[in-house]
């Protein structure tokens, strides 16, 4: 059964829009977390950036205390998000690349390019029983990095196919590169889960890609939520992703 983390980052962003600096405000992510899973989403993911420009210090330590599937920490390589990640113990963390000026992740992290730092923090994570996933661009270089690393999991970026989901020529190239660095990741004895511009249309094309555990989605989830619900909209998506297996290829 493929897996479904929602991100309730944009859950925080709103809520900062009004009530940035305050300690206080709503939506409180923390209970979009207990309502996902409540819908049945099967983990929940948040990214506690260097800037905090969504989710606060006390969201994280809020959500460790209530979470009850599987908390996926996402953060940047950097000495003060190991620390909390080492005294917070998330059940995985997902290295991203960060940069201030962006308004998303805009693309993979140059795992290949970062082996010694990426393999000590891959080494402080496990050791304190948290398992690493990295974020990054379905290329065989990256792949084959997050190999030598020791990651337990890599999620692939799926931005660029998202970007061209509605351009036939570039979208049948980005997922042939998805679906090489799948099987490719599978050999080498990684985890594969994916994420980044995934919605309910762009989903039953993505399902060719095989050995996928887990999906992690959620400004289409968040946005959908505005009209329909949130509890709605996460179910909405498991509908969608129960067909993976079935008629994915």
């Amino acid at each position: 059964m493929l897996k479904l983390g929602v991100n309730i980052d944009h859950v925080a962003t709103l809520r900062e829009a009004r009530y940035r600096g305050r300690g206080h405000g709503e939506p409180d992510p923390v209970e979009a977390a207990r309502v996902c899973e409540a819908a049945g989403a099967h983990g929940i993911t948040a990214h506690l950036r260097e800037d905090r420009r969504h989710i606060q210090d006390r969201d994280v330590w809020k959500l460790r205390e209530t979470v009850r599937t599987r908390l996926n920490l996402e953060m940047g390589n950097a000495p003060e998000m190991v620390g909390i990640a080492e005294k917070l113990k998330p059940h995985i963390v997902c290295l991203v690349p960060e940069r201030r000026q962006e308004v998303t992740t805009e693309g993979g992290l140059d795992a290949a390019g970062q082996l010694s730092a990426l393999t000590e923090t891959q080494q402080r994570m496990n050791a304190a029983g948290i398992e690493v996933s990295l974020f990054i661009a379905p290329d065989t270089k990256q792949v084959e990095a997050a190999a030598r690393i020791g990651s337990q999991f890599i999620e692939l970026h799926t931005g660029a196919f998202a970007e061209s989901f509605h351009d036939a020529k570039n979208r049948e190239h980005e997922l042939q590169r998805l679906v090489a660095a799948a099987e490719l990741a599978h050999q080498l004895g990684l985890k594969v889960n994916a994420g980044h511009g995934l919605n309910c249309e762009n989903l039953p094309t993505l399902f060719r890609v095989p050995h996928l555990i887990e999906l992690n989605i959620g400004h289409s989830i968040i946005s959908r939520a505005v009209f329909i619900g949130l509890d709605a909209a996460v179910r909405e998506m498991l509908q969608v992703m129960a067909s993976y297996g079935v008629n994915a290829r």
